[in-house]
């Protein structure tokens, strides 16, 4: 289905890292694994064989923290704050957030010896294409900052209705890792040819101001298809249902809005429970969007 492209691009490397992340997320889920996702901030999330890593990432946490800072800095030219360290198999995923704009979450990965107990902070790695997906899609929303306000304002509109809701903030600072995101939705991009020059950019002149970053941008290759924004929703009410309704409000809405970022809409809105181990909002009641809403 094409709304699920967006999420299968952006995770395509993540499976091994990340696994129960958004886009691999699966629908059989147990009621001791759930939470309100207004009280989930990310605890219990745990990655494959990842116990014994967990444990010696505890014990040295400043110095995959530091390590972490000097890797961003140094290749990205960013500014990071470090939000977790979960263990996975052979090293331990480090989550971070930017500091300022361009805004974005993502990992890097930190290589553990189990048997030595021996953390290899100078091996610290991350996966070029996540990171720098993530790079563009925090410049993308900051090139077009009032087009994302008009989106963001409508979500909260929605939260003030009282029947939707989002993740909360502290869930995606530690279990996130999906570039530009909010609580009701995240970008991930599969061409990049618009935005390469505004990446080159920023990369040569991290503080070259939004205006020379928004002229470097090249219109002309834009593809709406391309740049994806995936929209995840729960319901506000602990025993209510995903709302037919309600969907389809939103795709009207959605559908009419004329002043929200040009891309390709996803849309799923689930129950109101997240899945505590593997961050995962999807049930068999969730309503996915069949077709994507293409804003050129």
């Amino acid at each position: 289905m094409q709304n699920n492209l967006g999420i299968l691009l952006f995770s395509v490397s993540i499976p091994l890292l990340l696994g129960g992340c958004f886009g691999q997320e699966s629908k059989i889920e147990t009621q001791s694994s759930q939470i309100s996702v207004q009280d989930y901030t990310g605890e219990g999330y745990a990655l494959p064989y990842g116990r014994v890593t967990d444990e010696i990432a505890e014990k040295n946490l400043d110095g995959i923290r530091d390590a972490t800072i000097k890797f961003f800095k140094e290749k990205y030219k960013t500014d990071v704050t470090v939000h977790n360290v979960v263990g996975a198999k052979d090293g331990a995923t480090v989550f971070v957030e930017s500091k300022g704009e361009p805004h974005f979450y993502t990992y890097a990965v930190v290589p553990i010896d189990e048997l030595a107990k021996k953390v290899w902070t100078e091996k610290i790695w991350a996966d070029e294409f996540q990171v720098e997906n993530a790079i563009k899609g925090g410049l993308y929303s900051m090139i077009f900052k009032e087009e994302f306000k008009q989106l963001d304002n409508y979500f909260d509109s929605l939260a003030a209705e009282g029947q939707i809701t989002g993740r909360t903030v502290e869930s995606i600072q530690n279990v996130g890792g999906h570039g530009f995101s909010t609580p009701y939705y995240f970008i991930s991009l599969a061409d990049e040819t618009a935005i390469q020059p505004v990446y080159d950019l920023f990369m040569k002149s991290p503080d070259e101001s939004t205006d020379n970053l928004r002229k470097a941008f090249k219109d002309n290759a834009f593809s709406a298809e391309a740049l994806f924004i995936n929209i995840q929703l729960f319901m506000a009410d602990p025993n209510a249902k995903p709302d037919k309704k309600l969907y389809d409000r939103i795709i009207k809405n959605l559908e009419e809005m004329n002043s929200i970022p040009r891309g390709s809409y996803s849309f799923v809105l689930n129950d109101h429970f997240i899945d505590k181990q593997s961050s995962s909002g999807m049930g068999d009641h969730s309503l996915d969007l069949v077709n994507d809403i293409i804003k050129e």
